[in-house]
């Protein structure tokens, strides 16, 4: 799930305001904000539902949307972007300049400071990546900076069962340098035009002397560069309350004096607290509750256009699923249309591509897997040899209102397959992830993802190559195939992003045919809030902008 921004040409055309929020009735882009006029003293606080982070609350190994929320509140990284998704040097970083899109000068601004005081320097960049990417450090995020040379020397190399066969020969990427205090150069392994945009992302995010010292203990009670800094602990099943950066260096500095975020391990218990007025915001809604939210909550129920795709992944792993065809007729017996109609009340767009319509690339039915076809389905399933007397467990994550859409999928395989299902969806996102990312996982699974920058290659490299294999990265199909990386290389090594979209969209093919994952739905988000908060907004990556939200009461 997952995120990261720019002010490079980018693609601005292709998202151009598609994923600007607009609250129920309203047209403006000032309407994107619950509340009305936004009207409130400086300062309150503010409470957030969150599901449990993965891991401690470290950048580089938050690759979750949980986790991600309170990081998005703590860091500012290099860049930011704009609602239109450029990037936009609002960050810490004045400028990333390169002449041939290899070699890249990163010049920071003056005056960031930590939250505990110390400068946010050049080598708190280059420390904080060379720690990330160290594959002994196990960090989740890792996988971003395997563009960068000498990336390669700090991973462990390991047999067909994960065994440790060789350590690293480096600690520290040859392709990192700090210049002074304020200036490093970045030398990657081949050309990438969009370096720029993806500098935004956690994995790129410094960290302070302070990390080193304890790295254990420091996600506890994480030290950023953000607009809010956490003054206690995260404790786990509970939650942590952040209070204003008063030295904040951004541009974005906290209207609140303090947000509180509080785990729950149920959306819908959640979403009674804000109908209670017990809790402010909840982002994502129960399904079910999302025709009765817009009646009651009028203009405090927000729809926000997502960047997100909803798979349906498989484990190509396991002997059973290890056939493209397999995985090609179970996401042709499925009924999209009828899933967002009956469950989400037709507000998911049934997903016809690896790439989705609010980024540059997208091209309609892409995907021709992706559509209904009992009959071909049937036909794949008997040319595969698949086994039908034996249930096909279908996973999800718990308690985040899954339940109603894969229990359909399942339906579906029965109906249309005659294949039994077994729903497996005990376990909470913070021991979801872990099992996939170690190759746990017994059947199709449910997943989201968002982009980490506006840019077609963010829904293919993070998801379709070896180097983003779990525990480093978030590919928990485990696909990985030459041609598809072959293809992605070619495209980051084009003279702009437009330009490699021709072969960003070869790479799409090649995956649609696998079809590793398969695209269930192209995601609208509806959230809600309570009356003691205005100015609500989802950013491109559906994170709450914490900074912005005005306490009303």
């Amino acid at each position: 799930m997952k995120l990261s921004k720019r002010r490079s040409a980018l693609v601005a055309a292709g998202i151009s305001g598609a994923l600007l929020l607009s609250a129920c009735g309203g047209g403006s882009d000032d309407s994107s904000s619950s509340g009305g006029s936004g009207a409130g003293a400086e300062g309150g606080t503010f409470s957030v539902y969150i599901g449990e982070p993965e891991n401690p609350l470290v950048p580089g190994n938050t690759a979750e949307s949980e986790g991600d929320q309170v990081i998005s509140s703590l860091w500012t990284g290099l860049v930011r972007y704009t609602e239109e998704g450029e990037v936009d040097y609002s960050g810490v970083a004045e400028s990333i300049e390169s002449e041939d899109n290899t070699t890249w000068t990163v010049t920071l601004k003056d005056g960031w400071t930590f939250h505990d005081g110390t400068p946010v320097d050049a080598a708190s960049f280059v420390n904080a990546w060379n720690y990330t990417a160290y594959s002994p450090n196990a960090q989740g995020a890792a996988s971003y900076l395997a563009r960068i040379q000498g990336y390669d020397d700090l991973q462990a190399q390991t047999d067909d069962a994960g065994t440790v066969t060789a350590e690293p020969v480096a600690t520290e990427m040859s392709g990192l340098q700090v210049v002074d205090d304020r200036t490093f150069t970045v030398t990657l392994s081949s050309p990438f035009s969009n370096f720029p945009a993806i500098t935004g992302y956690n994995s790129f995010h410094p960290l302070p002397q302070a990390f080193f010292d304890d790295p254990e203990g420091f996600g506890t009670r994480p030290i950023g560069n953000g607009p809010f800094q956490a003054e206690e602990d995260f404790v786990p099943g509970q939650g942590i309350t952040l209070t204003r950066y008063e030295d904040y260096a951004g541009e974005d500095a906290a209207v609140a004096d303090s947000v509180e975020y509080v785990v729950y391990a149920d959306v819908n218990t959640a979403y009674t607290d804000v109908q209670a007025g017990n809790l402010d915001i909840v982002d994502v809604i129960p399904p079910d509750v999302i025709e009765s939210a817009e009646s009651e909550f009028g203009d405090r129920f927000i729809r926000t256009e997502s960047s997100q795709i909803t798979y349906l992944g498989f484990p190509t792993y396991d002997e059973r699923f290890a056939d493209p065809r397999v995985r090609q007729a179970i996401s042709m017996a499925i009924d999209r249309e009828a899933i967002s109609e009956a469950i989400f009340q037709g507000t998911r767009a049934p997903a016809d591509s690896f790439i989705p319509p609010v980024i540059d690339g997208y091209r309609e039915g892409s995907c021709t897997a992706c559509a209904l076809d009992v009959d071909q389905a049937n036909q794949l399933l008997e040319e595969a040899g698949f086994d039908k007397s034996q249930p096909i467990d279908l996973w999800f994550n718990a308690g985040a209102g899954h339940d109603a859409w894969m229990e359909a999928v399942g339906n579906q395989l029965r109906e249309n397959l005659g294949v039994e299902y077994t729903l497996q969806g005990n376990l909470d996102f913070a021991e979801y992830l872990p099992l996939a990312s170690s190759q746990g996982l017994t059947g199709p699974f449910r997943i989201g993802w968002s982009f980490d920058y506006p840019a077609a290659d963010s829904y293919l490299t993070p998801l379709f190559t070896q180097a983003a294999f779990g525990p480093a990265g978030s590919n928990y199909s485990f696909y990985s195939k030459p041609e598809v990386e072959q293809l992605l290389v070619a495209g980051d090594q084009a003279e702009s992003p437009e330009a490699g979209l021709e072969d960003y969209q070869a790479a799409e093919d090649i995956v649609a045919e696998d079809m590793p994952m398969a695209p269930m739905f192209f995601t609208e988000i509806q959230s809600v809030t309570s009356e003691n908060v205005s100015n609500v907004r989802l950013d491109l990556f559906q994170r709450i902008v914490t900074s912005e939200v005005t306490v009303t009461s």
